[in-house]
């Protein structure tokens, strides 16, 4: 399934009455890097993903959320998730909760060896908890470093600077529990 961040962007730029200009001064991002990702032309790391979406005044599922009528199904097929690659580098992000429309996000996030969940650190409301399946990941914060091997798990204020990095030779895989939902 296609997400087309880039339209969402626009349209809620748009309702909101604010000008390319006004938004890339708020999010603290160039005119050309905001008018690049409404059209698509590049996707925006999740910094940039997030910085957007505080200076829409949304959280950053909302750009990925779906009309829903019904009740969503409560089972997520490994073959249906759905995936998010929302940054320069590899990092995939698989969504294991229906939808982005409860009080926790859970995520499958698959980091290439050497690769990173964001360039920058990231801050944003709630709590992580995550658990490394496969490889081995440093969990960076702002003065700190944890280095977690598989098995072994982890819990933080998500208000506190961090990233990820995979500082294995192979690829490391990882489940996040996240509330309230921050994509």
């Amino acid at each position: 399934m296609e997400i087309n961040i880039g339209e969402k962007i626009k349209k809620l730029r748009k309702e909101k009455g604010m000008s390319i200009a006004e938004l890339a001064e708020q999010s603290q991002l160039s005119p050309g890097l905001i008018s690049q990702i409404e059209r698509n032309i590049v996707t925006p790391t999740i910094v940039s993903l997030w910085k957007i979406a505080q200076s829409l005044q949304v959280s950053i599922g909302y750009f990925f959320d779906e009309d829903i009528k019904d009740l969503p199904n409560p089972v997520v097929k490994k073959n249906n998730r759905k995936k998010m690659i929302i940054s320069n580098n590899s990092a995939i992000y698989e969504l294991l909760s229906p939808d982005l429309n409860r009080k926790i996000e859970f995520l499958y996030i698959t980091l290439k060896a050497g690769d990173y969940s964001s360039k920058d650190f990231v801050t944003h409301e709630g709590e992580e908890c995550g658990i490394v399946i496969k490889g081995r990941l440093m969990v960076k914060m702002k003065d700190r470093e944890y280095i977690l091997e598989e098995g072994d798990s982890i819990y933080f204020d998500s208000t506190i600077p961090h990233r990820y990095i995979n500082i294995g030779d192979e690829e490391c895989i990882s489940i996040w529990a996240m509330t309230p939902p921050s994509f």
